[in-house]
């Protein structure tokens, strides 16, 4: 009699420690998820924002059309992303094509000196920092889930229910060379 109450007991706490992972693994996915929803925010805010910019740059570089073009389209791929992984592979390349908008600006004096693009530029640049925290709150809350993923024991249970390895929000490989290279700073 005993001895069936000692493995009943042994039982209900195997039980209630595979419970526990198993909410564990939710958990950690559901705080990923709700991680880029912060930044889905913060991507709608900018989606909102670049037809603005678009719209005041070309009144003034009317021959960087290629370009302008560019961060349309980018736009409107990164706004027709579907799941995660392809946000931010989306997102990367509105990224990209963002910088190099802000490069080809620097020929421009007349459009740097503008209101409506002064203002612009500084609400991008607020939505960017907040992105950038928004990543990096995602990053954090991904690393979390992959550690619970790949860690024993709960990788046992994570492989059972479907749970594996996420990506990151991480910079794109052509764009990680650029930001190796020093800056060049002219006076």
């Amino acid at each position: 009699m005993t001895t069936g109450i000692i493995i009943l007991i042994v039982v209900a706490i195997l039980v209630l420690w595979c419970v526990g992972i198993y909410n564990n693994l939710v958990k950690l996915r559901n705080n990923r998820e709700n991680a880029f929803a912060n930044i889905d925010v913060q991507l709608k805010q900018r989606h909102d924002l670049i037809p603005q910019l678009v719209a005041t740059v070309k009144g003034y570089a009317s021959h960087e059309k290629e370009l302008l073009t560019r961060v349309t389209e980018a736009r409107s791929a990164a706004m027709g992303a579907t799941s995660i992984n392809d946000k931010i592979q989306a997102e990367n390349m509105l990224s990209s094509a963002l910088s190099g908008l802000k490069v080809s600006l620097e020929a421009y004096p007349d459009l740097k000196a503008n209101q409506n693009f002064l203002q612009l530029q500084g609400e991008i640049s607020d939505i960017e920092n907040k992105l950038a925290a928004s990543r990096r709150f995602f990053n954090s809350t991904t690393k979390e889930l992959n550690n619970a993923v790949q860690t024993f024991p709960s990788n046992i249970f994570a492989g059972m229910f479907g749970f594996h390895r996420e990506p990151m929000f991480e910079i794109p490989q052509a764009d990680r060379a650029a930001m190796d290279k020093a800056p060049d700073i002219n006076f």
